[in-house]
């Protein structure tokens, strides 16, 4: 889980340059000579940076995992702690998922999908 959360944490940093170098050679494409407002235009694109940002479900994702880990090494009963815990690491890796424009992290968010999942099964086990 933690492996595939660097790997995106990778992709999602290399998103905005690739956005904005992909709207750039759209715009132009579709513009051509006509041209277009610059300022305007990185306003746009600062938008949808901002709307399709993965950093703030990044860093919750990765405050989830260490606690998780935190738990595990405690003698007490902690089952209930990391079951909620494992619901909150299942709602992020979705956000994520449904925010992504980037194959890479879609495939990523299948694999903690999955390691989570192998996870959740254990817990059911142990409880």
């Amino acid at each position: 889980l933690k492996s595939s959360l660097d790997m995106v944490r990778t992709y999602a940093t290399s998103l905005e340059v690739r956005l904005k170098e992909n709207l750039i050679s759209r715009f132009d494409e579709l513009l051509g000579a006509k041209g277009y407002d610059e300022n305007r235009f990185l306003q746009e694109v600062a938008i949808l940076l901002t709307k399709y940002s993965i950093n703030e479900e990044l860093v919750r994702l990765d405050t989830h995992i260490t606690e998780y880990r935190k738990l595990l090494g405690q003698k007490d009963s902690v089952g209930k702690r990391l079951d909620f815990l494992s619901q909150e690491m299942n709602r992020e890796i979705n956000t994520i998922g449904s925010k992504s424009v980037i194959v890479e992290v879609n495939q990523q968010v299948v694999s903690m999908k999955d390691s989570l999942e192998n996870i959740r099964e254990q817990l059911r086990n142990i409880e």
